[in-house]
């Protein structure tokens, strides 16, 4: 008996609809990494692709819990002296809350090429619409 290791030609991919409103926002990002990964797969390969696609809607309604809104910054550095911008969580939720989550899930994925292609299948939007229809996504039951 061998181990079976997946192939990433070989994978099934399906479509998931991640509801964040009212939800932690880490909650909903540590859930979405683990179906971008594959890990709820039987036969899930850790160094392989193998994960689903997910669409995430009512980014703008989740919730960050205790001060984070006021405390937590999102930083960036263009590289040049005194070339730091930050943006506290809650300017950046108001404006682009997209962002805000796709951070959250990012920071929970791999930081190697299997992280950024599993980057590439989450979908992420502010309001309950979604350009997805098509795909025929499932609605992502908790377990």
């Amino acid at each position: 008996m061998s181990t079976f290791m997946a192939k990433t030609e070989t994978v099934q991919r399906k479509w998931y609809v991640l509801d964040a409103a009212g939800k932690p926002a880490g909650r909903v990002a540590a859930t979405a990494a683990a179906i971008l990964r594959g890990k709820h797969k039987v036969d899930f390969t850790p160094n392989v692709d193998c994960g689903d696609f997910v669409v995430i809607v009512n980014a703008s309604k989740a919730v960050f819990t205790g001060k984070k809104l006021e405390q937590k910054y999102y930083r960036t550095h263009s590289g040049y002296a005194g070339g730091l911008k930050e943006t506290q969580y809650k300017t950046l939720m108001a404006t682009k809350p997209e962002l805000a989550i796709k951070l959250a899930v990012k920071g929970m994925l791999p930081k190697n090429s299997v992280g950024r292609w599993a980057l590439g299948r989450c979908k992420i939007y502010a309001g309950p619409e979604h350009q997805q229809q098509a795909q025929k996504p499932e609605a992502w039951i908790a377990e």
